[in-house]
């Protein structure tokens, strides 16, 4: 990692993250980042809406809890936990949650419109 700034620690222990109102029934927490890529935990309420969107980074998502019917690029698909799937850059997607659930996303670049790029974490 060298020449790399990183912002987060090596290992990550989250019970010390707050989680941020994203949108009603929807809640995100850091989980770590660096400048190359950023892991990101979203809680959903049932019947919460992550509104179709699309961004220039690559995002995986991993079902950690609940089911999902998710939209990539005008497909749907319903999704439980233990499944995920990948968006590549500028592709249209979206999920509706079904059950209460809670996804991890991973994205890079990191997304730096989620936080202030100039305040280093712990």
């Amino acid at each position: 990692m060298k020449n790399q700034k990183i912002i987060t620690d090596t290992f990550f222990e989250t019970s010390g993250n707050k989680w941020e109102k994203v949108a009603d029934g929807i809640e995100r927490q850091f989980v770590g980042y660096d400048t190359q890529i950023m892991m990101v935990k979203v809680k959903f309420d049932k019947g919460a809406i992550g509104y179709l969107h699309d961004h220039f980074h690559s995002q995986a998502t991993y079902v950690a809890k609940g089911e999902f019917k998710v939209t990539i690029d005008g497909e749907d698909k319903i999704l439980k936990e233990g499944d995920g799937f990948y968006i590549p850059p500028n592709v249209s997607h979206g999920a509706e949650c079904l059950a209460d659930g809670l996804l991890i996303d991973v994205f890079s670049p990191i997304r730096e419109d989620f936080i202030d790029i100039n305040v280093i974490k712990k």
